[in-house]
């Protein structure tokens, strides 16, 4: 845009105003307002600004004068994507009503408004209109705003209640008369409830954003449609103007009566027309048609740039062309009418079109605003970079991130939209999305840590199992232990040699526990707790037992009874909407790191970062939970790819089992999932079937090269290869609400409820009715094994064992169950034995050579921690897994107390519980047990290797 260097008395457009019309400027921008906005007013007549996304876009996304503002705003605390863009926008807009103030004064308020613009994402929201509406004329505070509320349906209730509260109104995508004569009534009705309130009408101002080039666009489309289109020649290019005019004269008939004199008496004004996009589209037409033709008193022209530079060179002002021909335009709309194109429905459709465009700019705007503040602070939050591997892929995953932009999947998904999934109960399960946001300046539980310390605990154990310690776990090992703090143990396992080394591991008079359990009621954390209990009042008598022990846990739970009951230490609040898997960013997470030393407070800092990364104002293409959830839900459902290869940096390997709970448990039902896998040693690219996602975590301060030249190397074979920067330890907390987002997102593409677990529910029942037996003095029978020899019995359900056949070896056994493994199998060793690093190191040896050897996908689990997590999918999720359950004696066993039963007693009959769920699923399982885990189970794998040869 250029501008005047003197003002001239020929300027055309200082003729307009000499005609009645106000000229405003289609056209925001910092360096404008500060540099040519004052110049224009005096030089072209300039009496008013507008703007919209399009334009603020065009400002922030395409020029660098923005970065320093967004650096600084963005310095202070973790504002949203939206605040940022808010505080762009309101910075120029007060800006540019200030320099318009004094045209404002001289037209006694007629005149010097700048409009700013509602989301366009609330078009169709009547109530979040008004909402947004009084926000900005509050956040903006000057009284030659004018708010932009669109001629939607919904639009029309919000612009009367808006005007209601003695608001600004620029009523906006106004293309039909009928929708014109809605709105003026609209505005009126606004005018009488204010004035009934007492307020000065003379003080409001509106304009009615009547858009024309628009029109004579859609027309041209409908005439080349038309089975003659050279019938329609004599109206190309005419509809719009005529149009306009037939506005204007439906303008003057909605001012006069006697409804509208007693509002002009109490001083009112009229709501005047402003003619926008006046531009034209069409080169048939001269530059500046749609400026001249529409010269009117009392009528505003918001011009474009380019139009406006076009105009004041060559434009020629008619007094009121807008009166001119009016049968002429009547007979053009007839003989619209006559080739059967009906101009009303035209228009609905350009209204809906407008919309979505400005929603489609809306969302570039975000965009450009998110890039700037990464580009502002690049080590705020960590890389997404997806290689889809493939053409097919790269069009899968682009087609369905346009899905999630043009259907705005992020916003639904923040405002838990249950229809986005199975439309059952996902809409209660959304706690998880702001719990940072709401518990940053709770000191509660770091001023309780401390107090912690002071009592000199140098041993911390959680309790738990599942989502809610593996989350802690992970905090743990990646932020490292802390001097002069507890060092932190974990019990997840009911394997009695498990709980033994635990006992040894730790000064019990100098340790503190803590029981985690959401529900309260689950099996695990109770017996841990009845055995530690039982022990720490041997060590320190019953009066001093309950200072040893905290409870995280629902409110209301039975374990919060338990703790109230017996005068626990504290109690810390679970949130009922967070699922345990879900939990680790709640008290479930925080209660634990506090208590260990870490400093939760610049932890919940830092992950607030991601989850402003992730809000539901970042578009897909810039939103990093978003662009992992959607290659993960397109490589499960559309290509065939739902085992997820998990390799993470070393320093942060504790984030593999979390990731794989989190993802089995939430996808893996209906027959669908996406199966995960940790830990499993990268190969050659050739060892893979196509079946896979890899998702690789790399932590910047400490990658591990070799790790980097694989993932590059799997890419170049065609694999789709996620790629998730952590820049540093302690943003670990980052990482988790980005998979949190990711794993909502896949949930919503595969079309499953990724907030419940039916069928971890399924074993936990089977398991009840076991230990229920024990309980009453029952010894469950035991199977008869179908192969006994080599220390190891093999167990097998009728139909399993049916597909096996006789077989004289274990390994001829193993042979023909793996040889059951076909293309888009996994494997998967379920193993209830003591988890050592001897027994990972065996059991990761078997599965790399049943990896080599058959291309399959690979699962370890121990048990009975797994099945409180990639047991849902296991069972719930696709049938195409092979298992191996494997069992064995207990070289030493553990009494419950308070209970009939021990813990080996426990870990049998969950290993029981989870093999016939699996049977009654018609899984391709056996069960093999070990007469000595030390012994035999390098055996096993050895006939594992052999079996696969």
């Amino acid at each position: 845009m250029t501008t005047p260097e003197s003002h001239s008395a020929a300027n055309p457009l200082q003729g307009l105003g000499e005609a009645g019309q106000s000229v405003w400027l289609d056209f925001l921008k910092r360096s404008f307002i500060e540099n040519d906005l004052a110049r224009m007013i005096e030089t072209d007549g300039v009496k008013g600004v507008t703007s919209n996304p399009s334009i603020f876009e065009q400002a922030i996304g395409e020029s660098e004068e923005y970065q320093d503002a967004v650096k600084a705003f963005s310095a202070h605390g973790a504002p949203t994507i939206s605040q940022t863009y808010e505080h762009l926008a309101i910075a120029d807009i007060k800006a540019a009503a200030d320099v318009l103030h004094s045209v404002y004064e001289a037209t006694a308020g007629r005149d010097g408004y700048v409009s700013l613009e509602c989301s366009p994402y609330l078009a169709n929201d009547t109530e979040a209109t008004i909402a947004e509406a009084v926000h900005l004329w509050h956040t903006v505070d000057r009284p030659n705003l004018m708010v932009k509320i669109p001629a939607t349906e919904a639009g029309l209730p919000a612009i009367r209640a808006v005007i209601g509260k003695g608001i600004n109104v620029n009523v906006t995508l106004l293309f039909s008369v009928d929708m014109y004569r809605k709105v003026a009534q609209a505005y009126i009705g606004g005018l009488e409830d204010f004035r009934a309130a007492g307020g000065d009408v003379g003080k409001l101002a509106s304009v009615a954003s009547f858009f024309v080039s628009r029109i004579d666009a859609a027309i041209d489309k409908k005439i080349d449609a038309l089975e003659n289109p050279a019938q329609g020649e004599a109206v190309r290019g005419k509809v719009a103007i005529a149009n306009a005019k037939m506005a204007y004269v439906a303008y003057g008939d909605l001012f006069a009566g006697p409804r509208w004199d007693a509002l002009a008496a109490a001083g009112a004004h009229t709501q005047r027309l402003l003619w926008a996009s006046t531009s034209t589209k069409s080169k048939s037409l001269k530059d500046t048609v749609y400026v001249e033709a529409l010269v009117g008193k009392d009528t505003v022209n918001t011009i474009p740039p380019k139009t406006l530079d076009a105009f004041r060179d060559h434009g020629e002002v008619q007094s009121d062309a807008i009166t001119t021909d009016l049968d002429d335009a009547r007979n053009t709309l007839k003989m619209l009418a006559d080739l059967g194109i009906d101009l009303d429905e035209v228009c609905r459709g350009i209204v809906v079109d407008g919309v979505k465009l400005f929603s489609d700019a809306f969302d570039k705007l975000l965009g450009a605003t998110a890039r700037q503040t990464v580009e502002a602070a690049p080590d705020v939050v960590g890389a997404t970079a997806v290689n889809p591997g493939s053409d097919e892929a790269k069009t899968a995953f682009d087609d369905e991130m346009g899905s999630w932009r043009e259907g705005g999947k992020i916003r639904r998904l923040w405002n838990m939209d249950a229809t986005l999934w199975t439309g059952a109960d996902e809409a209660k399960w959304g706690g998880w999305l702001r719990v940072v946001d709401d518990q940053i300046d709770d000191n509660s539980v770091a001023d309780f840590a401390e107090s912690l310390k002071d009592k000199g605990f140098t041993d911390l154990v959680l309790l738990g199992m599942g989502g809610s310690s593996l989350g802690p776990q992970v905090l743990a090992q990646v932020l490292g232990a802390q001097p002069g703090w507890p060092k932190f143990h974990m019990l997840d396992s009911t394997d009695p040699q498990q709980i033994a080394d635990l006992e040894a591991a730790i000064t019990l008079r100098t340790t503190v526990f803590i029981t985690s359990s959401k529900s309260g009621s689950t099996l695990e954390p109770n017996i841990f707790t009845d055995f530690f209990w039982d022990r720490m009042t041997s060590e320190v008598g019953k009066d001093q037992v309950a200072r040893h022990f905290i409870a995280v846990t629902d409110p209301g739970s039975a374990m919060e009874k338990r703790a109230k009951d017996d005068n626990w230490s504290a109690i810390f609040p679970g949130i009922p909407g967070i699922g345990g898997r879900y939990s680790v960013l709640s008290n479930f997470g925080r209660v634990p790191a506090a208590a260990i030393g870490l400093d939760i407070a610049e932890l919940e800092r830092r992950t607030l970062l991601m989850e402003r990364a992730c809000g539901h104002d970042v578009p897909p293409d810039h939103n990093p939970g978003v662009q992992l959830g959607v290659a993960l839900g397109v490589a499960a459902h559309t290509l065939g790819r739902n085992k997820v290869t998990i390799v993470t940096s070393p320093k942060i390997a504790a984030l593999g089992a979390w990731l794989e709970q989190l993802l089995a448990e939430s996808t893996g039902k209906q027959g669908h999932g996406l199966i995960p896998m940790a830990d499993e040693p990268l190969g050659d690219p050739s060892a893979y079937g196509a079946d896979r996602i890899f998702t690789y975590v790399e932590l910047a301060s400490d990658f591990d090269p070799a790790q980097r030249a694989a993932m590059a190397a799997l890419a170049q074979a065609g694999h789709p290869v996620v790629t998730l920067t952590i820049n540093q330890p302690a943003d670990i907390g980052q990482e988790f609400f980005r998979w949190e987002i990711a794993v909502a997102v896949a949930g919503a593409i595969i079309g499953i409820d990724p907030f419940d677990q039916p069928d971890v529910e399924a074993s936990k029942i089977k398991t009840r009715a076991l230990t229920d037996a024990y309980e009453n003095g029952e010894t469950p029978e035991d199977d008869r094994p179908i192969y006994t020899g080599e220390g190891m019995k093999l167990y097998a359900d009728p139909g399993n064992a049916a597909a096996l056949g006789h077989q004289a070896t274990i390994t001829d056994y193993l042979k023909r169950h793996f040889g059951r493994i076909g293309g888009g199998d996994y494997a998967a060793l379920l193993a209830y034995i003591d988890r050592t690093i001897e027994a990972t190191a065996q059991l990761t040896t078997a599965r790399t050579a049943i990896r080599d050897h058959t291309k399959a996908a690979t699962c370890v689990g121990f048990g009975p921690r797994f099945l409180h997590s990639t047991g849902q999918a296991y069972k719930g999720g696709p049938n195409t897994g092979v298992f191996l359950q494997i069992t064995c004696d207990n070289a030493q066993d553990i009494p419950v107390p308070g209970h009939k039963y021990t813990f080996a007693q426990v870990k049998a009959a969950q290993a029981k519980g989870d093999l016939s769920v699996l049977v009654e699923r018609g899984r391709r399982v056996i069960r093999i047990h070990l007469d000595d885990a030390t012994t035999s189970l390098p055996q096993l794998v050895k006939a594992i290797e052999d079996a696969l040869v």
